[in-house]
């Protein structure tokens, strides 16, 4: 086992656990995680028809996403699909002039295309299980 993989795999971990945590503390409380949301952006450009839907699929992407990138299973796909959460949460933060979220979500989006970049190092994962067998 290369040190490199190890790395690979301390990188996906914590990314991963922040994905499932934020969507598994939304999901409980998914009504009201939603209608704060929609009241968010009710001064913004973005029409509520389009941030309704969004509010209530986000937790679950969220949580998707960080099931697979801790088990390390389609991590190419959780990895893309990072990628698109941070995009339109980046959108959605420049409609209502969150600058600060936006700064933290291009760092979560940089994170993303790191994990892209070397996915050749990941090893350690339920995708090699598969792989190898």
């Amino acid at each position: 086992m290369k040190e490199i993989n190890i790395t690979y795999l301390l990188a996906r971990l914590p990314i991963g656990m922040s994905m499932l945590g934020h969507g598994l503390v939304r999901l409980p409380k998914l009504a009201a995680f939603s209608e704060w949301m929609v009241s968010s952006f009710s001064k913004s450009v973005l029409p509520g028809l389009l941030v309704l839907p969004f509010s209530y699929l986000l937790p679950v992407l969220e949580m998707i996403t960080g099931l697979l990138l801790l088990s390390g299973l389609f991590t190419r796909f959780a990895v893309l699909l990072g990628s698109a959460i941070m995009l339109a949460l980046v959108f959605g933060s420049c409609m209502i002039e969150q600058w600060e979220n936006v700064f933290i979500q291009v760092l979560y989006g940089a994170y993303f295309s790191l994990l892209y970049r070397y996915l050749n190092f990941n090893s350690l994962s339920a995708d090699q299980l598969i792989i190898k067998k």
